[in-house]
């Protein structure tokens, strides 16, 4: 029995420390859950704490993504002297480690938007990045050296908000969507050579562009598919393998900006849909299997003031926080929709504050970062709201948080951030 003890508390000890040092691959980190067990971020802390801050080239709302001792960052200075960057820097002390630069020209976007908006993903061997303009929609892998690896144009992005549309790795793939108001398509390519595996074809349209980022969700017994959100598609799971759509659920009226989040537990998928800045509803969806006849539906909504627009919502264990742009808190029990408690950030209408960046937890508490640059922290409680502190960055940041080797990695749009790791 002494045996079978000690070698539990090994394995839980291995998970625990490999959960703790996961790298952040992606917006929102493994598959976006936006979970990280770290314990080694503060909960409050001074100007003198941070391990180092940098000013970036250029400016940009793209969050930062971590595989060992790189963080990557996207940029852009879209006037002389010009150029989208990509840029990678080391997570101990800040310096520069390469910076690569592309041609970019002004192009009409959403003032709110930004000309590097879009999150890479990440890799042992490379970098996958996406950037675009009016006529390319690129998409380039780059060695950890910062070598290109291979560079694809994926023909014209057509949108009056402008490109901001990430990556994402699976299983040997880099999957994007690309749903505008042009052609449109959902496609992956092959991430050691760039070469198509797959695309999908999307219906696309007049204000229609999607700006979701796709997640997999593992069924108990089937098997796992990507989930998009779009507002010509609503809810889809697709193969990864193939891109064939196993199934869809036409639950939005408006435009998808937030990205897709899940509850493996409760069996359900989720999206948000919006418009002027306003998110419309949350729609809780449970997917369909068409091998045992079972259609895609709609398990329940949750309508404005609750629903994020922009934001993308966390779920822990039975519970999801939604996190609205106009930062309204909601935590609700995942498999009804049952609201727990409500609070805004700010409680007083007059002085309520924005988001764009989507809350993340760590080690039992929710970090989000507000439009004005402000860090807010509260306890990830399933009875209450709490504020735990907040921490002005001194300027406008769009970028969620990244969190990986025991270090949180904020972005504002100039400069970055590393806070937490071991004491010096």
């Amino acid at each position: 029995m002494k045996t079978r003890h000690g070698l539990l508390l090994l394995v839980s000890f291995v998970l625990i420390s490999t959960t703790s040092a996961q790298e952040w691959t992606r917006f929102r980190g493994p598959n976006g859950t936006g979970i990280s067990q770290c314990k080694t971020i503060p909960t409050k802390w001074t100007e003198k704490d941070f391990r180092w801050k940098i000013e970036l080239p250029g400016k940009g709302h793209s969050s930062p993504v971590v595989w060992g001792e790189r963080v990557f960052i996207t940029s852009a200075e879209p006037v002389a002297p010009g150029g989208f960057h990509a840029l990678c820097y080391n997570t101990a002390t800040g310096a520069k480690l390469w910076q690569r630069d592309f041609p970019l020209a002004p192009f009409q976007k959403n003032p709110l938007n930004s000309y590097a908006s879009a999150t890479p993903s990440v890799d042992a061997e490379r970098v996958y990045v996406s950037w675009g303009t009016t006529n390319h929609f690129m998409l380039a892998a780059f060695d950890h050296a910062g070598k290109t690896v291979w560079e694809r144009d994926l023909g014209p992005f057509i949108s009056q908000h402008g490109p901001a549309v990430a990556p994402v790795l699976y299983d040997g793939r880099i999957i994007l969507g690309n749903e505008q108001d042009g052609v449109s398509f959902l496609i992956a390519v092959d991430a050691k050579t760039g070469k198509t595996l797959w695309q999908t074809p999307r219906k696309g349209g007049d204000q229609t562009t999607a700006y979701s980022t796709p997640c997999m969700f593992h069924p108990k017994d089937g098997k796992p598919f990507l989930v998009f959100n779009s507002r010509n598609h609503g809810i889809s799971g697709i193969d990864p393998a193939t891109g064939a759509v196993i199934w869809e659920c036409a639950v939005f009226n408006a435009r998808s900006v937030s990205s897709p989040f899940i509850s493996e537990a409760a069996g359900l998928v989720f999206g948000t849909c919006g418009g002027g800045g306003v998110g419309i509803h949350v729609a809780a969806v449970r997917p369909g299997d068409p091998a045992k006849g079972v259609k895609a539906e709609e398990a329940y909504r949750i309508k404005k003031p609750a629903a994020p627009y922009v934001t993308t919502s966390l779920v822990v264990g039975d519970v999801a926080y939604l996190w609205t742009d106009q930062g309204l808190i909601s935590c609700i029990t995942a498999a009804t929709g049952e609201v727990r408690w409500q609070q805004r950030t700010k409680p007083d209408a007059a002085t309520k504050e924005g988001f764009f960046a989507s809350p993340i937890w760590v080690d039992d508490r929710v970090f989000n970062v507000s439009r004005d640059g402000e860090v807010v922290v509260i306890e990830a409680s399933t009875q209450r709201f709490k504020e735990l502190f907040r921490f002005p960055l001194g300027e406008t940041a769009h970028a969620t948080p990244a969190v990986s080797g025991g270090r949180m990695f904020l972005r504002t749009e100039s400069h970055l951030f590393c806070l937490g790791g071991e004491k010096r």
